[in-house]
């Protein structure tokens, strides 16, 4: 993430006391912790006219607070959610990853200036590279359908386009009452949408607080007709947007949002966001202050970069934006894959506490051992049906789950659990016989903006800063022989990997055997898979036959170290191989594993002729670790992005594995032989 240029609230405060009346701070952990970490923590007391008092935005709770600053000189500082908060609004139970936090009005308050309008205003708003930033989180926020709240599933059917979309707000919200509109307002909007688009359907797009039964909207059944009907449906506004002829709006959040839809909202209100030359005004602000003509990117800069308090929750401190909509983007993709629920098969025992932890936070996952059981239980509850990847052929229909790229510390074989895992309803990863769904991003990243090709170029520095692979397994860093050193990374010989992608060259020693025939003079070191150091899995070589190729053999070696001191890999389908590229290490492969194929190794087996695209290594790693994995945080319980679980990865920060696991993965290695009935 960019470098924090966070603004201060608190920098042109007082020095005394932030005061709350307000029982919402007071049950609301995260706001208060939140107001702390900039400065301004709450506390209950009586003040002074030194002193401070945090009153939430315009609500009817701010107007004790109100009143006392009035009687003892006492500043006010106006509290609101930021306009990116959370998956669900606050009342169910939500905290938000953001504050508007404002000294001298509110931001939806047009009857004087709020620190947001100033901003506005008066900031030159001219900084290349904050304007970059702007337009990276545009479409980053268009990309993942992100919004205030955006708790709502992707596969709701789009009405037919050539629509206008009037939006409804509710009954109290102090954006209307503060907006100088009314109920009128809403009856001018309506009249005026049919009086400017003559024939055209207007579609009412209710609030979703009037579909959970909270508060009425200003539009009900009574105003539908022919022409006119109400839209209740939960679906992404980006969706709706790009239906749309025309949008119209009092005062609501979606009219800001549908600025960066590539609209000119019609507004009868004054938001925060009209009279800046991006919306067309019934009813212009009057005051001179707002003559200003603003860009989108200068509008969302000062409303979504300078104005709010971002708030971390993976590491408890105020962040940037770009944190938050990574926040978002991976608890809303967990939410969307799993607010139907999930039946599960082909899933051993020790498996599903952990995933019941990773996919079942919405609904408990169902687990099946019957894999048409499964899929019949999927059906008659409209549950999605998932199936460990390695037992797909029992569930072809179903997703595909299998580990991420950068797992855990520890091995799978010893019952570690995964800090990552992937969703593939194509097909999976190593298996190159049909397509995946990684190799679809893989080809979408072919072209990367300069804000994706940054995060990932961040992303592979801290890997390689940090030696991170898959396992993060201890090790030593031995005295290697001078030469061309080629790395030989060992699998496990009935991995899945090797069995669907792995082509002629499917065991260690015939690999072995091709690398010391096509470089006879090289030093070739071969480093066993750990599962097979450990005596859990099959893939062993004969000692008689390392000495006779002249294999110098790593055991129990740190992959970072080793590939900090060689020139080549070469490897099957190994995960080393991709770890290699990441650290500037040219690799070979025999096989057809998922980074082979698009330009950035010689390829020596058979690689399906679909991968076609020539992604930079930027690009393969964003589809890789980005796009592609679900990764979970087991210190919050949350789903989080990649650069949360790099932190844990690389601080260890990490529960282990009970004695119960320890214990059975040792009774594993003494039934090595019968190693279906556990893995």
């Amino acid at each position: 993430m960019p470098q924090p240029d966070i603004q201060d609230p608190a920098q042109d405060a007082r020095p005394g006391r932030v005061v709350y009346f307000n029982a919402g701070f007071l049950r609301q952990k995260q706001i208060r912790r939140i107001m702390e970490l900039a400065g301004l923590p709450l506390q209950l007391g009586k003040p002074g006219p030194e002193d401070q008092i945090a009153v939430w935005g315009r609500s009817p709770y701010a107007r004790r607070g109100e009143a006392v600053a009035e009687a003892t000189g006492a500043a006010l500082i106006r509290v609101e959610d930021a306009f990116l908060r959370s998956l669900h609004p606050g009342r169910d139970g939500e905290p938000p990853l953001g504050l508007n936090i404002d000294h001298t009005g509110v931001h939806f308050d047009c009857s004087g200036p709020s620190d947001l309008e100033t901003l506005l205003a008066t900031h030159p708003l001219d900084d290349t590279a904050l304007m970059n930033r702007a337009r990276a989180a545009i479409t980053r926020l268009q990309e993942g359908h992100l919004t205030k709240y955006s708790g709502f599933a992707l596969d709701t059917p789009a009405p037919e386009p050539g629509y206008v979309l009037v939006i409804d707000q509710t009954h109290g919200d102090a954006s209307v009452a503060h907006g100088r509109a009314d109920a009128n307002s809403f009856r001018e909007m309506l009249f005026c949408a049919q009086e400017d688009h003559p024939g055209a359907r207007i579609l009412i797009k209710t609030h979703p607080e009037t579909l959970a039964g909270h508060r009425p909207g200003y539009f009900s059944a009574e105003d539908e007709t022919d022409r006119i009907s109400l839209f209740t449906d939960p679906i992404s506004p980006w969706t709706l947007f790009e239906g749309a002829i025309g949008v119209y709006t009092v005062s609501s959040q979606l009219g800001f949002e549908a600025i960066y839809a590539d609209h000119k909202p019609r507004v009868f209100g004054q938001p925060f966001y009209a009279g800046w030359g991006l919306t067309e005004d019934r009813h212009p602000l009057e005051l001179a202050r707002r003559g200003r003509n603003l860009s989108k990117a200068q509008l969302f800069a000062a409303a979504m970069i300078l104005y709010p308090v971002w708030y971390d929750p993976y590491r408890d401190c105020l962040c940037e934006l770009e944190d938050v909509i990574a926040t978002l983007e991976a608890r809303t993709c967990a939410w969307r894959e799993d607010q139907i629920g999930w039946v599960a098969t082909g899933m051993r025992l020790w498996k599903r506490k952990p995933l019941q932890r990773v996919f079942g936070s919405q609904k408990s996952i169902i687990f099946q051992n019957d894999a048409e059981r499964a899929s019949r239980k999927a059906s008659t509850t409209g549950r999605s049906h998932m199936v460990w990847a390695s037992q797909a052929e029992a569930a072809p229909e179903a997703t595909r789950v299998e580990d991420g790229f950068l797992r855990s510390r520890g091995l799978g074989a010893e019952l570690v659990p995964a800090l990552s895992l992937v969703c593939d309803d194509l097909g999976i990863y190593y298996d190159p016989s049909s397509e995946s769904r990684l190799e679809h991003w893989i080809a979408k990243r072919a072209e990367l903006r300069p804000d994706q090709e940054r995060r990932a170029e961040r992303l592979i520095a801290r890997i390689c800063e940090g030696g991170l692979s898959k396992y993060n397994l201890s090790g030593g860093a031995p005295d290697l022989p001078e030469g061309h050193r080629i790395l030989v990374p060992g699998q496990v010989e009935d991995d899945a990997s090797i069995l669907k992608g792995a082509g002629d060259i499917n065991t260690n020693l015939a690999l072995l055997q091709r690398v010391r025939a096509d470089n006879p003079d090289a030093v070739v070191l071969y480093k066993p898979h750990p599962d097979v150091e450990a005596g859990l899995r099959d893939g062993q070589v004969p000692q008689a036959s390392l000495d006779e190729l002249g294999a110098v053999v790593l055991a129990k070696t740190d992959p970072d170290a080793v590939l900090k001191e060689v020139q080549e890999v070469w490897t099957m389908t190994s995960l080393m191989g991709f770890e290699a590229l990441l650290r500037g290490v040219p690799v070979t492969t025999t096989g057809a594993p998922f980074y082979a194929g698009w330009g950035l190794t010689n390829d020596l087996g058979d690689v399906p002729v679909r991968r076609s695209a020539r992604p930079n290594l930027h690009g393969l790693v964003h589809a890789a670790l980005i796009d592609y994995p679900r990764y979970f945080d087991p210190v919050t319980g949350q789903a989080c992005p990649v650069e949360v679980a790099l932190d844990r990865l690389a601080k260890g920060d990490i529960p282990h594995p009970g004695a119960a696991n320890r214990l059975l993965s040792k009774l594993q290695g003494v039934f090595a032989t019968y190693a279906g009935l556990w893995r």
